[in-house]
């Protein structure tokens, strides 16, 4: 999803659905993107820990005699192959790592953007991040001050755990796109849009590194 979302096709639908969104409430809408949220190195090191106790039992027990000066570099090597496959396949690495560990990765990354990408920054403090995690398939949502979301209620909330849904279900961007407009009708009745209403905020989503 996070090449999908960044090619320019896929760019200018989000941005067009952004601008949707805005036309109808003065809250201020980033979408961002980022490959993975934290390192989960402790997730390469569990691999490369078990590649390397699996090579270490086989020196050990197979029938052929292996001199012992082999055994450091083969399992030292077979340590770095198990990082190097956990790094290479995210959905094996996804699936090794805590969902708490995950979530609070996610949580803490869409924070860390909210202040980086500026949408702390509106002057009626309106601003919202939808920040997309891919690897681990999360999204988080954050809003400014001036968002209540106890005011947007259960359509607020559906629409949220639909753009969830999207993201943990499919890489495809389509269905991301449509539960990002499902913000639209809870965010313009408790922000409907002002006269004086500027776009302060980027439409084109945007990546974190």
């Amino acid at each position: 999803m996070a090449t999908t979302l960044l090619e320019d096709a896929a760019r200018t639908q989000a941005a067009e659905a952004v601008a949707a969104i805005e036309s109808q409430t003065a809250a201020e809408v980033v979408v961002a993107v980022r490959r993975a949220s934290g390192s989960y190195a402790h997730t390469d090191a569990w691999l490369g820990a078990f590649a390397a106790y699996v090579v270490l039992m086989v020196l050990l027990f197979i029938p052929q005699e292996i001199h012992l000066l082999v055994f450091p570099p083969v399992v030292l090597l077979s340590y770095f192959g198990g990082m190097l496959v956990g790094r290479l396949l995210p959905s094996l690495r996804r699936a090794l790592t805590s969902r708490k560990v995950q979530e609070a990765s996610v949580r803490t990354a869409a924070r860390a953007a909210f202040t980086e990408l500026g949408v702390s920054h509106t002057s009626r403090r309106t601003g919202i991040l939808v920040f997309v995690s891919v690897l681990e398939r999360r999204v988080e949502v954050v809003t400014d001050y001036g968002v209540d979301p106890s005011l947007m209620g259960a359509e607020w909330q559906d629409a949220l755990t639909q753009l969830s849904a999207a993201v943990a279900a499919s890489t495809a961007s389509e269905p991301f796109f449509q539960a990002l407009r499902r913000l639209q009708a809870p965010l313009a009745r408790a922000l409907p849009r002002l006269e004086d209403d500027v776009n302060e905020l980027p439409d084109m989503p945007g990546a974190v590194a």
